[in-house]
């Protein structure tokens, strides 16, 4: 079990830091900073969310639960989703600042509710009542 919790940390680690990264990306994309341009902003989210998923994905072998067999783990792929198309919109292929915005906004959103689906496991998430 000792790697669980290792593996586990881990995760919630990059998944602190992805959510720490996209918010002062979106923070200097409304600022329009040239910041956002810089090299390791380019990088580092991506590194990062490799670690992340090879993370997500090392945790449901070792408790031995599936994506499209256990519903938590569905809606959390299926939140995964949901947050990287928004916060493609919100950081590269939103037309407008404020398509950009309301983007990058639901994209939080989206990402509050796959952290209460995990806490919860449940798919309901922050919505179980």
């Amino acid at each position: 079990m000792n790697w669980y919790f290792a593996i586990k940390h881990l995760h919630v680690a990059c998944a602190v830091l992805s959510i720490s990264g996209f918010v002062l990306r979106g923070v200097l994309m409304l600022a329009d900073s040239p910041l956002r341009n810089s090299r390791w902003l380019r990088i580092a989210p991506h590194v990062n969310d490799t670690l992340l998923l090879l993370a997500a994905l090392a945790l449901t072998i070792l408790i031995g639960q599936y994506p499209f067999v256990d519903s938590w783990l569905t809606a959390k792929v299926f939140g995964l989703i949901a947050y990287i198309v928004l916060g493609s919109l919100a950081l590269k292929m939103g037309r407008t600042r404020r398509q950009r915005t309301l983007a990058w906004l639901a994209a939080i959103a989206v990402f509050a509710y796959v952290v209460s689906v995990a806490l919860s496991r449940d798919a309901r998430g922050i919505f179980a009542g």
